[in-house]
């Protein structure tokens, strides 16, 4: 039997209700694969303020370090909106990804059949799209100095080096080898240096990977194409600005955050969490959409813990209960039957559980 280390970082708002959520179906599923999991709970964000000042603690980020990967409910809320910067729940996810050095981040965007209504887009435009955005998240803009602001004048440094470039590239080739077999790689480099030599890095790179096809894509047009026709791309990857910006527009063809699950992903650590927020205003009363939380469980199945076989059935499992009408309340039409967080994990569960798996990893075996 495989044992796993997994640090759980509940956090704050529906954090822990969507985690615990997570967890049963992690139950079942090791169960089912024969893999036993060694759960280390600790506190992060606004939690963790409350009993220790700290929006993270060293102890906790030890625990983070010695895992194999790393399961984040939410972190922050108006609570702790009044504290000082360094002291912002916020903070504590920042030093995480700083400590455990996680420098790609993969943000998925599936569309569901059963939600396609919930988009803005028309139906027959996102149905079938499966994009992955593959964003840079250590360096860029955000991080580049020198930087600053006065009454007359405020500037960025826009700045990466070649391994920064390089490394996020591999992430991207890599996940296409396993997807759909393509790249886009989207810069500006019409008119920014830094995005010319992104650019020249990125098919540097691609020498390597010839069987995977690659295509350049200035910024603006790719704004444009996500939203005229998604389905031409498989994996997006681009500058640590861009991927922020395009990630969310992604996020919304699909029509629902609470749908939607992340991996941030370093050279031996990844961390695994929900795009959406803590929505305090429903925490505690079982409200909570956990699909996001469970599909993160089930992308650290497939890329950390090598399952693909158990995250592909997972993924299965809840759209199966989707095409039954069983949606929370963040997603529900006039025809769903809405349910609590605990029903729908306990829906996702029995789905899960009844799915043949034989079937299944044949099917996956074909594939291969």
């Amino acid at each position: 039997m495989k044992t796993f280390k997994i640090t759980i970082l509940p956090g704050d708002g529906i954090g822990p209700e969507v985690m615990d959520a997570a967890l049963a179906v992690l139950d079942v599923v090791g169960i089912e694969y024969g893999l036993n999991f060694e759960i280390k709970s600790e506190l992060a964000g606004g939690a963790s303020l409350d009993q220790f000042n700290e929006p993270i603690t060293k102890s906790a980020l030890q625990s983070c370090q010695e895992s194999d990967a790393v399961l984040l409910g939410a972190v922050g809320g108006p609570k702790w909106d009044n504290f000082p910067q360094e002291k912002k729940p916020e903070k504590g996810l920042l030093k995480l990804r700083e400590v455990l050095g996680l420098f790609s981040n993969l943000r998925p965007a599936k569309i569901f059949a059963p939600l396609a209504d919930a988009s803005s887009l028309k139906k027959d435009v996102i149905v079938g799209s499966d994009v992955m955005v593959v964003r840079e998240l250590t360096g860029g803009i955000y991080f580049g100095e020198p930087r600053g602001h006065d009454k007359h004048e405020g500037f960025n440094t826009l700045r990466y080096k070649k391994y920064e470039v390089k490394r996020i590239a591999k992430v991207a080739f890599e996940l296409a080898r396993k997807r759909n077999g393509h790249v886009t790689s989207v810069d500006k480099a019409n008119v920014l240096d830094s995005s010319q030599f992104w650019r020249d890095v990125v098919h540097e790179v691609h020498k390597d990977y010839q069987d995977v096809p690659l295509s350049d894509m200035y910024v603006d047009n790719a704004a444009m194409q996500l939203v005229r026709d998604p389905k031409q791309f498989d994996v997006i990857v681009t500058q640590n600005l861009f991927g922020d910006i395009l990630s969310d527009i992604t996020a919304m063809i699909t029509g629902s955050l609470g749908m939607l699950p992340s991996a941030s992903i370093g050279e031996k650590h990844a961390m695994y969490e929900p795009v959406h927020g803590t929505a305090p205003e429903i925490a505690g009363q079982n409200k909570a959409n956990p699909i996001a939380m469970i599909c993160s469980v089930a992308m650290m199945m497939e890329i950390t813990l090598n399952q693909p076989k158990a995250a592909h059935r997972l993924n299965n499992a809840i759209e199966s209960v989707l095409e039954n009408g069983i949606k929370t309340i963040d997603i529900a039409s006039s025809d769903s039957t809405i349910v609590t967080t605990d029903r729908m994990r306990d829906e996702i569960i029995h789905a899960f559980q009844q799915t043949d798996k034989s079937i299944l990893d044949s099917r996956e075996l074909v594939r291969e």
